[in-house]
Formats: C-alpha cells, structure tokens, sequence
C-alpha cells in the first residue's frame, strides 16, 4: 500500500547523501519532496501542513549529531513525526472490570466489518480470552450466515437468534447478547452492527440505540483503508452522529496510497488500534505506529515477524534440526525431510514476499520480492514426497535411476530434481562451515582449530614439567573404584589437584564468558 511514499522518500532521503551538513536549502527542498510525496499519497492537506511545519522546525533547530549523517537525521525527523501522526503510542483493548467487555463493530457499508469480527474474536482466543460473536447485522443478506461461517472458522461461538434479511429487531439481539455472555461465561461480547452510509440517518439512530442499549467498552470504527482521504470525512460523520473510541485499519494489503492510514488518527483524534492486511483469519495485527513507520521509510518490521515466528514455529522441531545440521555426522544429519519441516513452518508466517518485506533494506529490491513464484515451493515440496523416507534423510543415495523416478512422481524434469538437491548439499555445507565459526553453537569454535590449538598448547612450557607430566600420565592418578574419580584415602587430596589445569578451551570460555553474546 505504501510502495509510492516509500520509492519517493527513498529518493528524497538519496539526494542527501554525501552532504556534510545541512543548509537551508537542503531543508527546504527535502520538505517540498516529501510534502509531494505526501499529497500524492492522498494524505490529508491539513496532516500534510502540519507535518511538514513540524520537519522544518526541527531541521532547522536541531543540532546534528556526530553519530548521524544529514541523511539519516532528516530520517530520524521524519519517522518520529510519522510515529506522532499515525496516533504515537500503541493502544490496545481496556477490558471491562466485570466481565463481559463489550466491543462495537461499526464503519461504511463494505468496510470487511464481519470478517474482521472473526479476526478479533480468533486474536482474542489466542490472547486467552473467550469471545462470543453476536449476529446484529440484520439488514444486509445473508450477513448473519456469513458471520456464522467466519465464526466457526475462527472457533468462537455466534449469538445469531434471528435470521436477518430484514427480519429482527437489532438493538434487542444486542441487548440480549450480553445475559447470553453472563450465562454462559464469556468474557468478551463482540457486536456486529450493519454498514451504513454517513448520509443515512435511519442507520446512523440504530448504531446509536445500540450503543446506548449495551454500554459498549469500546467502539471501533471499522475503516477501508483504500478510499484514500474521504474515510477522514465518513469517520467525522460517524464520530458526530454516533462517536467511537478507536480506528481498525482493513484491506492494508491493498494496492491504494495508504492516505487514511496517515490522516485518521491525527484528524480524528482516535487511535488506529488493529490493523488488517489480508483476506485470511491470521492476517490481523494490533497497530504499532513506530512499526508502521518503519515500514514506510523502508526500515522493515522486524519485531512484527520475530513476534509471528514465535506463535508459529514449533521451538522443540527446530532445535532438533539445529542439532542435525550441526552434528555433520552421515547417519544423523540434516534430511530433506528436517528442511520441508522448516519451509512449512515459515510457510505459515504467509507468502514469501510479505516475509520478505518486513527485513530491513529490502524496499530496493521490491520488484524481485513481488515476482517470487510461491508456486515454487509447491514444486519443491512435490519432489521431495516423491523420494522415500531413505532418500530423504541422505541424498547421496539418489542415483540417475531414483532421480528419474522422482521427477516423473512430482511432474517435472530430472534437472529440476538436480537443482534442488545440489542446492540443498551446498545450503547445508555453508550453514555447518558457519556454525563451526560462531561461538556457542554446536560445532562452535572450529574443531580442526581446537585441535591444532591444544596440540600446540600442550608442547608449550618447561621441558621438565612437561616431562613429569608425561610420567604422570602413564600412571593411574585415580585408585580403581575411587568415589567420584578422588584419589584414594592414602593420597593427599591438595598436592593432587595443586598442579591441576583446565583445558584451554574452557579456560577461553570461562575468561570471555562476560563478553560472550551466549553467556549469562
């Protein structure tokens, strides 16, 4: 949605590299790129003004910092304004004392209020909370049985005592959800309401009786974010003739400027508190402006895909394929099977230009991200439930004979099958030479290395004690059977371990150990 701000802010932003310090001209002409930007993203004229007041100011007045070029304090200038106007702090639900919290669904015709209502009941769940749906929406056909639908698909239950089309009186339906929620303990009344155009005045009483019947704890205003600046105008309708205490963002996966985004919340004064960005249950977010900010100035959101990779990915299977990855050994090593494990777990996160997206610095390389064949993975995932689980676990296995039989099982060519198996042994070849170099990780350290280290070590020092040390070797230093390796009782226990030595390799760790990024 924010493609067009973002290519022309990085343009703007480009034009100050270089530069040693910023002069009054450089000011001027960064701020008329981005107010352009701005109002080509159809950002509200009055947020545009404001904004751009508000980045000269501090242009002009702050002193640079030693550590920031003029290109990346102008950066700094612009996401911390960004991060006021898209509402500053993130706010989520306040949740009644006495149960149950009552939320309100209410927003334009075709705003994606009864889908989204799915979505927040499934967060809810996910959030501990027992969520109960209620089918208000007696106006629109069908809108009872499609809330149905996405309720059993989100795995919360639905209040639907009549059957809309016209048929029902709402405000009672609402009123009589909440002794439902009582009854039956929920803890979280979902309401959703019927669309309505800002101009109607019959539907615009009825979402202010129901609001006056049930005392909701919260009102969101369900917005698209693809109507550009004129969701600013329905929100200020809806504000004067019924009043709503937060924005939910939908359809952020669109291909619209992104201006509602960037006018609700400051024109409105609501905060924008959900954020929807794609068709499926999963694809909804509670909305951070500094995220969001960061993803309009190209600086991804990598805490929003560390926080989906942790509800999704399976922490004990990925150890294990860790484990075997590291290991190198022949007869348990990392398998075809451990890698389509992996791929599905982050197949789960959503397609691979979205996961993409949200890495830092990947806004220049949008065109390939955008032509990833997800289809692809599908392939890959063909080939390798062609072989057996034999071939699987050691690809060396895989003669000319096999790797026929498996491109005809999957339906595409021998060389499709070659690809990715070479690709799959170098993969694996890099990640194990990695891991050798990274301290803490199986494998750590280089073991070759160790070896020639400790080799070398043990050759170092005075020839006589290295000398006496070799005749103590051939000696038994522990009398059979003794507890815990002591020496026996006739041995003195102190002159035994004077002369005792760690190895170096646990000398190094125990000395870095308050350095290491590993240590605690």
């Amino acid at each position: 949605m924010f493609d067009t701000l973002q290519d022309r802010l990085a343009a703007t932003f480009k034009s100050l590299r270089g530069k040693t310090r910023l002069t009054e001209a450089d000011i001027d002409a960064t701020a008329r790129e981005i107010r352009i930007a701005l109002l080509e993203a159809d950002v509200n004229l009055a947020v545009v003004k404001d904004f751009i007041a508000a980045i000269r100011e501090r242009a002009r007045q702050v002193e640079l910092s030693q550590a920031l070029n003029p290109a990346q304090q102008i950066i700094k200038i612009v996401d911390e304004e960004l991060v006021a106007i898209l509402g500053g702090d993130t706010r989520t639900i306040r949740f009644a004392k006495n149960p149950p919290t009552v939320i309100m669904l209410a927003g334009l015709q075709g705003s994606g209020k009864t889908t989204l209502a799915g979505k927040l009941a499934r967060w809810l769940k996910s959030e501990g909370h027992s969520p109960l749906l209620v089918a208000a929406d007696l106006q629109r056909p069908n809108a009872v049985n499609q809330l149905q639908i996405v309720g059993e698909r989100a795995g919360a239950h639905v209040f639907a005592p009549e059957p809309g089309n016209g048929v029902g009186d709402p405000i009672q339906v609402a009123r009589d959800s909440i002794v439902e929620a009582r009854r039956k303990l929920y803890d979280v009344v979902i309401v959703d309401t019927a669309g309505r155009l800002g101009i109607d005045q019959e539907l615009m009483q009825q979402a202010a009786d129901i609001k006056a019947a049930v005392s909701p704890d919260e009102v969101l205003f369900v917005v698209d974010a693809m109507i550009g600046q004129d969701a600013v105008n329905t929100a200020l309708a809806f504000q004067e003739g019924v009043g709503f205490d937060g924005v939910v963002l939908t359809k952020l996966d669109g291909d619209a400027r992104g201006g509602a985004a960037l006018s609700i919340a400051r024109v409105i004064g609501r905060s924008i508190m959900f954020a929807s960005n794609g068709e499926a249950l999963t694809d909804f977010d509670v909305f951070h402006p500094d995220r969001m900010a960061s993803r309009i100035l190209g600086m991804g959101d990598v805490l929003t895909l560390i926080e989906q990779a942790e509800k999704t990915f399976d922490a004990e299977q990925s150890r294990k394929a860790a484990e075997k990855l590291m290991a190198g050994g022949r007869g348990n090593q990392f398998g075809l099977d451990d890698f389509l494990a992996q791929m599905q777990q982050m197949r789960k996160l959503g397609p691979m230009s979205k996961i993409f997206g949200m890495l830092p610095g990947m806004g220049q390389f949008k065109d390939q991200i955008n032509a990833i064949d997800e289809k692809e993975i599908d392939r890959i995932e063909a080939i390798i439930y062609s072989m057996t689980p034999a071939e699987r676990a050691d690809v060396s296995v895989l003669n000319g004979s096999r790797r026929a039989r498996i491109a005809k099982g999957a339906g595409v060519t021998v060389t499709d099958v070659n690809n990715l198996v070479n690709r799959f042994v170098e993969a694996r070849k890099m990640m194990q030479s990695m891991a050798g170099s990274i301290p803490g990780m199986p494998g750590g350290g280089g073991a070759r290395q160790q070896k020639q280290q400790v080799k070398k070590k043990r050759k170092q020092g005075n020839p006589a004690r290295v000398a006496a040390r070799e005749q103590t070797r051939s000696k038994p230093a522990v009398a059979p059977g003794a507890a815990f390796g002591l020496p026996a009782d006739d041995v003195d226990v102190q002159s035994a371990m004077k002369d005792f030595q760690l190895p170096p390799e646990l000398q190094n760790m125990f000395k870095n150990q308050g350095n290491s990024p590993f240590g605690r």
